[in-house]
C-alpha cells in the first residue's frame, strides 16, 4: 500500500503543477464560436493504442508461460498467477475501457452538436482512469488484490474508480441534456446503458470490508453461493455491457461513417438494444451449472442465454446489410475490412455463447479451454477489431488528416491480426474438447482413463499454437502503433467547431 500512497501522492503533485500552469490549450471557444473539445479524445485513442500493445505483450508472456512453464515462472512479481489478471485488466479496461471513453466522447458530441459538458470535468475523467489502471496494475504485481474471479483490486483502488465512473457518466449524460439535437442516435444510448449498468456491477460485485483504515487487506461483503452468484452476475454483464453494449456503440457509429451509408435498419437497431438490455442481466447463472446454486437460477440463466442469441443476431446483421451498395469497399478499403471481420466474430461468438451455456453442452465444454478460445474469439474478433477500424478512421481526423499514413500497412494489420485470432482461437477450441472428453472417459471398471497431468501434456502443442497466434496479434498491434506515429508526426492539434446545422 506504501507504493500505491506514493503513486497517488505523485499524480497529485503533477495535477496541481499542470493546473498551476493554467491547462493550456483547452479553450471552450473560437472566434466567438463553440468548438468540439476533442483534446481528451486525442489522448484516449493514443493512450489505447498503447495500453492495447501492454494487454497484448503480457498476454503472449502469461500464453508462453503456460507451454514452458518451468523456464517462465522464476520472478515472483511475473509469475502467471499475477501476470493473468493483470493481461486481463490490461486488455479490457486499459484497452477496452480507453477506447469506449474515448470513442464515445467523440461520438457523443458529433451526434449532439454540442461540445462535452462541465468544462474539463472529461480531463479528469481520462487522467483519473489512467491512475486506476497503474494502480490496479501495480497491485496485481505485488500480489494484492480481492483474490476473486476477476482479481478484482483493493478496495481503495475501487473506491477512486468509483469516483471517476462517477465523472464520466456526469460528463456523458450532462452532454445529452444539452444538445442540440432533439433525437439521440442510437449509438449514445448504447453508451450510456454501458456507463450506467458498469456503476451498478462495479457496486454491488466489490461490495468490500476493509480490514484497517490503512491496510491494502478487506474482505468480499458476501461469501458461499451468493458471492459466487454475484461475481458471475458481474462477470457475464461486464461482457454484457463493458464489452458488447459499449462497442455496440462504437458499431452503430463508426462502421455507417466509414461505409458512407445509413444505418440498415434504425427500427431494428431500438428493438436490439432493448430486447438486448433486458436480456443480458439475467444469463450469468451459466456460468455457475452443476455447482451450489439452485437449479432454477442455473436453468433460468441458460434459457436467457439462449434467447439472447436472436437480440445478438438482430445487431449483427444490422451491422453487416449496413454496407448493402458498399460492399465493394471491402476490396479498397481495409478499414472496412476490420469493422466486417469485427461484426462477423460478434455474431459467431454470440452464437456460441448461448450453445455453450445448455447444460449438456456446458458440461463438456466449462472449465476446458473451449471457453477460453470462446472468450478469445469474441474479445480479439468483436473487440479488438471493432476497435482497431474505429481507431485507424478517428485518428487522422482528430490530427487534421483525412487517412492514416500507410494504407498497406493497416492491410497487413488486418490480415496478422486475422490470422492470429484463427490460430488461437482454433488450437484453444480443438485442446478444449479434446481436454473435456479426456476428462470424462471411463475404463470398464468405472476408473478414469486419464491423470489430469496426462491432459495437460496432451495440450502442450496447442499452448504453443495459442503464443503464437497471440504473438501474430501483437506484431499486428505493433504496425498500427508505428502507423499512427508516423500519422501524427508533426501535427498540430485541430480545433473543430460545433456545426450549426447538420451534424458532423
Amino acid at each position: 500500500m506504501a507504493i500505491h500512497a506514493v503513486i497517488g501522492a505523485l499524480a497529485a503533485v503533477v495535477t496541481i503543477l499542470y493546473w498551476a500552469r493554467g491547462y493550456p490549450g483547452r479553450a471552450q471557444t473560437v472566434g466567438g464560436q463553440e468548438v468540439y473539445l476533442d483534446g481528451v479524445v486525442r489522448w484516449g485513442a493514443l493512450i489505447t493504442v498503447f495500453w492495447g500493445i501492454v494487454g497484448f505483450l503480457v498476454g503472449v508472456i502469461v500464453a508462453l508461460q503456460l507451454a514452458f512453464p518451468t523456464m517462465l515462472n522464476g520472478i515472483e512479481w511475473l509469475n502467471f498467477g499475477r501476470l493473468r489478471p493483470l493481461h486481463t485488466s490490461a486488455v479490457i479496461f486499459a484497452f477496452g475501457g480507453n477506447a469506449l471513453i474515448a470513442t464515445s466522447f467523440y461520438v457523443v458530441q458529433r451526434t449532439n452538436r454540442t461540445r462535452l459538458a462541465l468544462g474539463n470535468l472529461a480531463w479528469f475523467v481520462f487522467w483519473g482512469y489512467q491512475l486506476f489502471i497503474v494502480l490496479a496494475a501495480t497491485g496485481y504485481l505485488l500480489g494484492f488484490s480481492q483474490g476473486r474471479e476477476y482479481a478484482e483490486p483493493e478496495w481503495y483502488v475501487d473506491l477512486w474508480l468509483t469516483v471517476v465512473w462517477v465523472a464520466y457518466f456526469l460528463v456523458f449524460f450532462g452532454t445529452l441534456l444539452k444538445r442540440r439535437e432533439s433525437h439521440i442516435y442510437v449509438a449514445n444510448w448504447f453508451y450510456l446503458s454501458f456507463i450506467v449498468t458498469i456503476a451498478m456491477l462495479h457496486l454491488v460485485n466489490n461490495a468490500a470490508v476493509p480490514v484497517s483504515f490503512m491496510g491494502a487487506k478487506s474482505y468480499s461483503a458476501m461469501s458461499g453461493v451468493q458471492d459466487a452468484m454475484t461475481q458471475w452476475w458481474y462477470g457475464h454483464n461486464a461482457v454484457g455491457f463493458f464489452l458488447t453494449a459499449g462497442f455496440l456503440g462504437m458499431m452503430y457509429y463508426f462502421v455507417p461513417k466509414r461505409a458512407e451509408r445509413p444505418v440498415y435498419s434504425y427500427r431494428l437497431s431500438i428493438v436490439h438494444f432493448w430486447a438486448l438490455i433486458f436480456l443480458y442481466i439475467w444469463a450469468g447463472p451459466h456460468h455457475l451449472h452443476y455447482t451450489a446454486l439452485p437449479d432454477w437460477a442455473q436453468t433460468l440463466g441458460m434459457i436467457m442465454s439462449i434467447v439472447l442469441w436472436m437480440p445478438s443476431w438482430g445487431g449483427m446483421i444490422n451491422g453487416l446489410m449496413t454496407l448493402s451498395g458498399a460492399w465493394d469497399k471491402i476490396r479498397t478499403d481495409p478499414i472496412i475490412r476490420f469493422l466486417v471481420m469485427s461484426v462477423a466474430f460478434y455474431g459467431m461468438s454470440t452464437f456460441e455463447g448461448p450453445m455453450m451455456s445448455i447444460k449438456a453442452v456446458n458440461s463438456l465444454s466449462h472449465f476446458t479451454d473451449w471457453t477460453i478460445g470462446h472468450v478469445h474469439s469474441g474479445a480479439l474478433g468483436w473487440v479488438g477489431m471493432i476497435t482497431m477500424g474505429s481507431l485507424y478512421h478517428l485518428i487522422p481526423r482528430l490530427f487534421g488528416k483525412t487517412e492514416m499514413y500507410s494504407t498497406k500497412m493497416i492491410s497487413w494489420h488486418f490480415w496478422l491480426a486475422t490470422l492470429g485470432i484463427v490460430v488461437y482461437a482454433s488450437a484453444m477450441w480443438v485442446s478444449g474438447i479434446m481436454q473435456g472428453l479426456m476428462w470424462r472417459e471411463y475404463d470398464p471398471q468405472g476408473f478414469l482413463v486419464y491423470s489430469f497431468a496426462e491432459t495437460v501434456q496432451a495440450m502442450h502443442p496447442y499452448y504453443v499454437l495459442r503464443a503464437l497466434g497471440g504473438a501474430f496479434f501483437l506484431v499486428g498491434g505493433l504496425l498500427m502503433a508505428w502507423n499512427v506515429w508516423q500519422t501524427i508526426k508533426g501535427t498540430k492539434a485541430v480545433t473543430v467547431a460545433v456545426p450549426a446545422a447538420a451534424a458532423a
